[in-house]
């Protein structure tokens, strides 16, 4: 399994490849789902829509449910957002602490420019 700054790296090759073809503007589920089949063109493995169970003193009080999983070591979530602000940042950190991963990536559509922001614990 490759290194996480190489899976990163095709992680954003494949963001800026969607990004490419669809442009911006569109809705951020159609980002995800197209960044799911060019991971996957790419040898990636993804996993959409996970269910992570959230516990608090034993207690289970929901489901967390991050957009991608991929090759079971990053979170990815694309967007479609002017800016990316604390709150995205906050999330992500909420997500790996959750999932037990180390780094999630924020990718942003919503411009030509791919917007990318990599949250680690």
């Amino acid at each position: 399994m490759p290194e996480n700054t190489e899976i990163t790296e095709a992680i954003i090759g494949a963001a800026y490849t969607v990004l490419n073809k669809l442009k911006p503007g569109l809705d951020e589920k159609l980002y995800e789902r197209a960044l799911i089949i060019q991971l996957q063109k790419q040898g990636l493995t993804c996993e959409n829509q996970k269910q992570f169970d959230v516990y608090y003193d034993e207690h289970l009080i929901g489901t967390l449910i991050p957009d991608l999983i991929v090759n079971e070591t990053i979170v990815v979530d694309p967007k479609v957002v002017s800016t990316f602000n604390e709150n995205h940042i906050a999330q992500m950190l909420g997500y790996l602490n959750i999932t037990g991963l180390k780094t999630a990536l924020l990718l942003n559509f919503k411009h030509a420019k791919l917007g990318i922001k990599r949250v680690s614990l």
